[in-house]
């Protein structure tokens, strides 16, 4: 999972840190969860409020979540150090010291060609950290998170603004999907967009040029968007009330999936150009969408792609799923597409009112 993974630094609209020029006041949230795992007798359990969490335990690692605010630039940054302290205690002492160790497991389960690396309680393998010490390292990261996107989902509601977050692998065709939403539903909502990617504002531009305001978020290594940076960029955006706002995650079919934004709903999208049995290989993804849109659905005459087979393996995954054929090109599916949104924008809007 991607919050052991040490993804990289994120920037809004290409502006990073030491590009200011001006004053700024900074506004930095961490956290600390220090575990020392030695069998001696100063046994310390850490907890602060921050997105850190530090595993000391002689071959020590370090996870950190830092966002910093300076004015209205956004740096997010999630690094993971490791250290290895080969230290050699010399003891004339008359008794044993039992050091409880780290030790790095594979937990891989082999079969004949087959290495299955997530079939620990971690569902991940870290070279280095124990299955034990993932799943808490993610815990620590996610529950932050988890709290920043209800944070951003109270903002939402607050305002009637019905949020979607679009995620799928690179080239599935979200952002002609949205170009072509956009253009057709902005007469009837005000329409705002994040979009999200490692590196350009490609897609940004793309999206402005249909006439609405996008903020760019640029996440460096980093594979996903966090509650943070789009908490930040909700800010940065003067959203209106009962409008749409469409999220577009970086094209990544794996850790988007854990990361819960603040949005109304997960939106997959899956180009039938991929192949059917994608939901089945990633289906964290799948699981956690509440609508998968089949793309490209023009190209079908030219590709052998079985659509049953397809929505069956998203649909073993994940029972509840909705799922619409669509294409930007030819308009085929538009319509429900836009039907589907319209009926929970306006309940959004009605539950704002209410409130």
């Amino acid at each position: 999972m991607c919050t052991v993974c040490g993804c990289g630094q994120a920037t809004v609209d290409g502006k990073a840190a030491g590009e200011h020029g001006h004053s700024h006041s900074h506004d930095h949230d961490h956290g600390h969860d220090h575990v020392h795992d030695h069998d001696h007798p100063h046994d310390h359990d850490h907890v602060h409020d921050a997105g850190h969490a530090h595993a000391h335990d002689h071959g020590v690692v370090h996870e950190h979540a830092h966002a910093h605010a300076h004015g209205d630039v956004v740096h997010s940054h999630d690094h993971a150090h490791g250290h290895d302290h080969g230290h050699a205690h010399d003891h004339d002492h008359d008794h044993v010291h039992s050091h409880d160790h780290d030790h790095d497991h594979d937990h891989v389960v082999r079969g004949e060609d087959h290495l299955h690396y997530g079939a620990g309680i971690a569902g991940v393998h870290v070279q280095g950290l124990s299955q034990d010490r993932i799943v808490k390292i993610e815990r620590d990261i996610l529950s932050k998170n988890d709290r920043l996107a209800r944070d951003n989902r109270r903002t939402l509601a607050e305002k009637g603004i019905f949020a979607l977050n679009f995620v799928s692998s690179p080239g599935s065709g979200k952002t002609t999907l949205l170009c072509k939403a956009i253009s057709d539903l902005k007469a009837r909502f005000a329409i705002a967009v994040i979009e999200g990617d490692q590196q350009t504002s490609n897609d940004a531009d793309r999206i402005r040029a249909t006439g609405v305001p996008a903020i760019q978020v640029n996440t460096g290594k980093g594979c996903h968007l966090d509650a943070s940076m789009v908490g930040r960029a909700i800010g940065d955006l003067d959203l209106s009330d009962d409008s749409l706002l469409f999220i577009e995650n970086v094209g990544n079919l794996v850790c988007p999936a854990a990361f819960d934004l603040g949005e109304a709903h997960k939106v997959a999208v899956l180009s039938v150009t991929e192949g059917e049995d994608k939901p089945l290989k990633y289906p964290d993804m799948f699981a956690a969408a509440d609508l998968m849109l089949l793309n490209k659905s023009d190209l079908l005459p030219h590709l052998d792609f079985d659509v049953e087979a397809c929505v069956a393996a998203a649909r073993t995954v994940n029972p509840r799923l909705e799922v619409l054929t669509v294409s930007a090109r030819s308009g085929e599916g538009l319509d429900a597409f836009y039907g589907w949104v319209e009926k929970r924008a306006a309940l959004a809007a009605k539950a704002a009112r209410s409130a």
